[in-house]
């Protein structure tokens, strides 16, 4: 068996967090094109639904919405269960779900603070935990999170200091579940992107005025494209990864080399 057949998802089952647009959009179309059923979970269930009727429709594998609010541990319970009865089992997700508020930080209230913290970080652990459990109670399984740059470096010239917080956050999470659940089957990683170029940034007016900035700082000279980041989701999910755990990877075109 060659690398490519190695690297489909044939006959595995997941969800995927924030998955109605952008980035959670281009993985789960990808994890179902290599082959498994993927469940679209967002709090938008309508665009939920359209994202799994047009993925179902190019791909020919079974694709679901599920409305969720990823801050609600008995939602995301309910979630788990469902992907359980509807797909037959859970072997990846993919905890994409986040929100970003650009207010300087001595303005920022309390409320914006946890809002952020909320979505982005308690968001995350709880997905992160209801899939484990799952996952250690059947043999195991792959939980993706999705960290950013921003849990690295930060971000200038944009005042964001809850959103690179929570990210950094769900980096050291990624690193503790991983080495908690090491030999226990569980592999858990994340990934760092850079600038993407999703639908939601390109047509935003608060960020429109910042991306020329960021393609004349990048390396590259210009922003990530969402599908960038599919082979190292699908690769992840996948069984060639099995000795990948714990990992952070950065895909970000260099920016943070700086």
């Amino acid at each position: 068996m060659g690398i490519i057949e190695k690297m489909r998802l044939d006959g595995k089952k997941g969800f995927v967090t924030g998955a109605a647009r952008g980035i959670g959009k281009c993985t789960a179309r990808a994890f179902a094109e290599a082959g498994a059923d993927v469940a679209i979970v967002d709090l938008d269930y309508e665009e939920a639904k359209k994202t799994a009727e047009e993925l179902a429709g190019e791909t020919g594998r079974k694709v679901i919405a599920i409305r969720t609010d990823c801050t609600d541990k008995e939602q995301v319970d309910a979630m788990i269960e469902q992907v359980v009865s509807e797909l037959g089992g859970l072997d990846f997700c993919h905890n994409n779900a986040g929100i970003c508020i650009n207010v300087p930080a001595e303005e920022m209230t309390f409320e914006q603070w946890n809002k952020v913290i909320n979505v982005n970080l308690n968001g995350v652990f709880l997905t992160d935990i209801a899939a484990g459990k799952y996952m250690l109670a059947h043999g195991g399984g792959s939980i993706i999170n999705t960290a950013s740059m921003s849990g690295h470096i930060v971000n200038v010239p944009q005042p964001q200091c809850a959103y690179n917080a929570s990210k950094a956050g769900v980096i050291q999470l990624t690193k503790s579940l991983a080495i908690e659940w090491a030999k226990r089957g569980v592999r858990v990683n994340s990934i760092s992107p850079g600038y993407i170029g999703t639908e939601l940034t390109l047509n935003s007016p608060t960020l429109i005025p910042l991306i020329e900035k960021w393609n004349d700082m990048a390396p590259l000279g210009r922003m990530g494209r969402p599908e960038e980041l599919e082979s190292v989701c699908v690769y992840l999910a996948g069984d060639t990864s099995t000795f990948t755990t714990g990992a952070d990877f950065v895909i970000d075109g260099a920016f943070t080399c700086f």
